[in-house]
């Protein structure tokens, strides 16, 4: 089961995430500020008229002059004692108030403010502000609030106020700034990842292409400039390494032509030598020779193969290869499998079978031959009863050139290129060699194919 991941791999969509959480960051800290901004306006206008009636009365005051003195008074009341005031203590409007004294350069000694939970009827100038802001009559709520300030030791100023409570309208609208915001933002960038995503993808199944077959197509230049910079310098890079695959390639056939060439005249020498024993033991040393030559040139051509890759039946091709050594005498055994079809190319898997057999038969006396058909892959399983490899060695064994001490002599083999050969070959078909030891004894080489 594959885990999911919340965090996106691409470029493209790491950066869409990144900045969609900036947005988010971004508008979360607006919020919060034009929150606190609208709470310290609902604040100002809820405690400014109480304040405004207190400032003015004792402003005209009756040692002072005044036409409207009388109406003044009737919204403020004089007290020699502080009121007792019931309601709900409000002392953030207590903390207003004092800061607006203070503003207008009137010092008071304390402030006491509290809200009576009562609501009250809405009045014509309330339903007018209503309207006026957009607001429906159900969305307000009237209140009473009673504010006492004692200007004087001993002398408090009483006024009441309508006071209304309603709640934060801007949070949907903020909402949809939010998603105008993020479709604003983010669909020009999805549109610029996706133009810059387009030839990196083209970009990196090129250069696999290139690790899986030996050979790669251009990718097409364009895309932003760095990009398209980056396109260049590896279509660049790929005629390059082309030019010199070839010129290997053509290096190695002209070396195995001039080697070959002595070869053919040492067995013509060979045939001329009168004793029957050198005769043969020469004959048999030019054979090595010629197969050692041909197991080097193969392996310096992996993944640069010729053959196209072609629907076969995997246990038909095992079958043909087990039948050629059984006409040969060898111990070979093939079990019954079903028929499997992949995508190969045969005359490689057909070599790299062989090659397998002949391991199996030379160090493990005896191969069991089997086609197995897994989750997702294929196993071409050639087993022996010889003693094994050593754990610690499975790995070093498909190098190139390496053979084991004791009973994997070079008297009973060639050169060690077999399985670095066989592995060349499964890793072109994007498949693997696997060794491993079996627990009756003997060891168990794998073709493992992808289905």
């Amino acid at each position: 089961m594959r885990r999911l991941r919340p965090w996106p791999q691409s470029i493209v969509g790491q950066i869409i995430v990144l900045v969609a959480l900036a947005l988010f960051v971004a508008q979360a800290i607006n919020f919060t500020l034009l929150l606190r901004e609208r709470q310290r306006i609902e604040l100002t206008a809820q405690t400014a008229p109480g304040v405004y009636r207190i400032v003015d009365t004792l402003d005209n005051r009756p040692d002072r002059r005044g036409s409207d003195d009388g109406e003044r008074r009737g919204r403020v009341r004089f007290l020699d004692a502080a009121p007792s005031l019931q309601g709900t203590a409000r002392p953030d409007i207590e903390r207003r108030a004092r800061a607006m004294f203070d503003d207008v350069g009137l010092s008071v000694r304390s402030i006491h403010a509290v809200e009576q939970s009562q609501p009250l009827p809405l009045r014509r100038w309330d339903n007018f502000r209503l309207r006026a802001g957009g607001d429906s009559h159900s969305h307000m709520r009237m209140t009473r609030l009673a504010m006492a300030v004692e200007y004087q030791p001993g002398k408090w100023a009483l006024t009441q106020t309508r006071i209304g409570d309603r709640p934060a309208r801007f949070g949907g609208w903020l909402v949809g700034q939010t998603l105008i915001l993020y479709v604003i933002v983010l669909l020009p960038l999805l549109w610029v990842g996706r133009r810059l995503a387009r030839p990196l993808k083209q970009l990196t199944g090129s250069a696999e292409q290139f690790a899986r077959t030996g050979s790669a197509d251009p990718v097409e230049e364009r895309g932003p400039g760095d990009v398209r910079q980056l396109t260049m310098a590896f279509n660049a890079m790929r005629s390059r390494i082309f030019a010199m695959l070839n010129e290997k390639d053509r290096m190695l056939g002209a070396i195995g032509h001039d080697l070959r060439t002595p070869l053919a005249s040492l067995r013509v020498r060979a045939e001329s030598v009168e004793d029957e024993g050198e005769r043969a033991r020469m004959s048999e040393t030019i054979d090595e020779m010629n197969r050692m030559l041909e197991d080097i040139l193969s392996l310096a051509r992996a993944g640069r193969s010729t053959e196209a890759q072609q629907k076969v039946d995997l246990s038909a091709l095992a079958d043909a290869v087990v039948e050629d050594f059984l006409e040969l005498g060898s111990p070979v055994d093939l079990a019954d499998s079903e028929r499997v079809v992949a995508n190969v190319r045969p005359q490689q898997i057909r070599r790299a079978l062989r090659n397998l057999i002949e391991n199996a038969i030379v160090y493990g006396e005896r191969a069991h031959v089997s086609v197995e058909r897994g989750e997702g892959a294929i196993r071409l399983v050639v087993a022996d009863d010889g003693p094994g490899i050593s754990e610690d060695r499975m790995e070093e064994m498909m190098e190139p050139f390496t053979r084991l001490e004791g009973s994997r002599n070079r008297e009973t083999g060639g050169a060690g290129l077999g399985l670095a050969l066989v592995r060349a070959i499964m890793a072109e078909h994007g498949g693997a060699l696997k060794l491993a030891n079996r627990p009756q004894g003997g060891l168990e080489a794998s073709l493992v194919l992808p289905l």
